[in-house]
């Protein structure tokens, strides 16, 4: 732990975290501020809020593959720090934006209309805040950090992540409309000062255009401009290629591949399981909303405790080697917590348990307890594999490695995500698809042994990519 206390001492690391820490918190503050604003007070529906919700949820994933080879691209060729800087001050006005809709909608000041649409115009520029900043969290850590350090930062980083959305999620539900909405400007301002001190972070490789995508219609008068910012528009059509050969050109050496699959199978399942905490704990266990926020707690402290366990076994050198007895783990808690959730005995009085009657359940500890071991184990597989991308490959690939992985990321959950609704729709119990869960990470773990493997088989080694054909 004296890395990790050392590194929150310093300037090359402490004002990144904090500026990661705050995004991470009002990413979530917002969102769930504003869907549950929604759910419970604009829609009486079921299937308008669960039109709304998938709504919210796509708006806020789709930047992430659209945009994130992009991302990479100007991360790698642009001052990762400067970048930042530029991305804070923008959170600033968006939250500005959604801040004024959550006020219209408590208000009842043209919901419909105006209020709902400012919050996601809000959300969905959110999601592309997130898509430009999440692969400087990482990438930027091998400039700032010494080698020994690379593994510390990293599960600092995952770390203050999940704890940024546990406390942003409780936040949410529990302060008014109006609270929300002054609340996140005010963390945006924080995070946009703390921002301004993260140390410059310049590019590793020469400075070449970038290729921004436009909209054929709008390529003829940006283009002068565009150039002179160093940019170079392209269609959508060659972005979407752009994207493409990103992804190819990063999947094909074999340690990349199989650390993104492995990593992409981990938040496949997590999506799932995600998806079903909120029903299990109604229909299954047949508790109150406020018992599922509790598996949220306990999943995210979970994943902040197995991400900093994981530096301590590892003693800061970076490897995948106890990556498949991780995943394997979480697969075995995964089939304790379907059968603990199997025999949990049907409520004899009406209505939902409290959190309180809850806790006092013969089975509650049982429950919660492989639920903890469920996300310890889950972030002891996954924070050794985002350092691994960060340095197998050489430092000025490192961002758009990882925007790479975040792509497959985000598809792999969007994947993951209607997959559970169609087991649901299938008939096909929640209970039972736990089972299922638990089988794809025994996937996982076949991933994580063969990228042991490689790791062994070319120790030292560096991945060199040939992104310049990306174009």
């Amino acid at each position: 732990m004296t890395t990790t206390t050392h590194l929150l001492r310093t300037r090359r690391f402490l004002p990144l975290f904090v500026t990661q820490l705050l995004g991470a918190f009002n990413d979530n503050l917002f969102k769930n501020a504003m869907v549950l604003f929604v759910v419970f007070n604009v829609y009486n529906s079921e299937q308008a809020e669960a039109r709304f919700s998938g709504l919210a949820t796509a708006l806020f994933i789709v930047p992430f593959v659209a945009l994130s080879a992009i991302s990479g691209q100007l991360a790698d060729m642009r001052d990762k720090a400067r970048i930042i800087r530029i991305v804070k001050t923008c959170e600033i006005g968006i939250m500005t934006v959604g801040a004024a809709g959550l006020l219209l909608a408590w208000k009842g000041i043209e919901v419909h209309a105006l209020a709902i649409p400012l919050m996601l115009i809000a959300l969905f520029s959110m999601g592309i805040h997130s898509t430009f900043f999440g692969p400087i969290k990482y990438a930027i850590l091998p400039q700032h950090l010494h080698a020994e350090e690379v593994l510390a930062g990293t599960g600092l980083v995952e770390a203050g992540t999940y704890l940024a959305i546990l406390a942003g999620t409780i936040v949410a539900g529990y302060i008014s409309a109006p609270a929300a909405a002054i609340g996140v400007i005010v963390v945006a301002l924080i995070g946009f000062f703390a921002g301004q001190r993260v140390p410059p972070a310049p590019p590793e490789m020469p400075d070449v255009p970038l290729a921004l995508p436009l909209l054929r219609p709008f390529l003829r008068r940006p283009r002068g401009l565009l150039r002179t910012l160093g940019m170079v528009p392209v269609t959508v059509a060659d972005q979407a290629v752009s994207l493409y050969r990103l992804v190819h050109s990063t999947t094909r050496h074999p340690r990349v591949f199989l650390a993104i699959a492995a990593i992409s199978f981990f938040w496949a399942v997590g999506a799932i399981l995600f998806v079903q905490f909120p029903p299990l704990a109604k229909n299954v266990l047949g508790c109150s909303k406020e018992v599922a926020s509790l598996f949220l707690v306990v999943f995210s402290v979970g994943i902040a405790i197995g991400s900093m366990s994981i530096n301590r076994m590892l003693k800061g050198a970076v490897s995948a080697r106890y990556a498949p007895a991780c995943v394997v783990g979480t697969g075995l808690f995964v089939v304790a917590f379907h059968f603990v959730c199997a025999a949990w005995p049907v409520p004899s009085q009406r209505g939902l348990l409290t959190l309180g009657l809850f806790l006092r359940a013969p089975l509650a500890v049982p429950l919660v307890g492989t639920l903890l071991g469920i996300a310890i184990t889950g972030g002891m597989f996954i924070v050794p594999l985002y350092a691994f991308l960060t340095t197998v490959v050489e430092k000025c690939e490192a961002a758009r490695t990882i925007a790479a992985n975040n792509i497959v990321n985000s598809a792999a959950m969007l994947i993951g995500s209607v997959l559970a609704m169609v087991l649901t729709s299938m008939g096909v119990s929640i209970v039972d698809q736990l089972l299922f869960t638990g089988l794809l990470c025994f996937i996982s773990a076949l991933l994580g042994w063969r990228l042991y493997r490689a790791e062994l088989a070319h120790h030292g080694e560096q991945e060199h990519h040939t992104f310049d054909e990306m174009g």
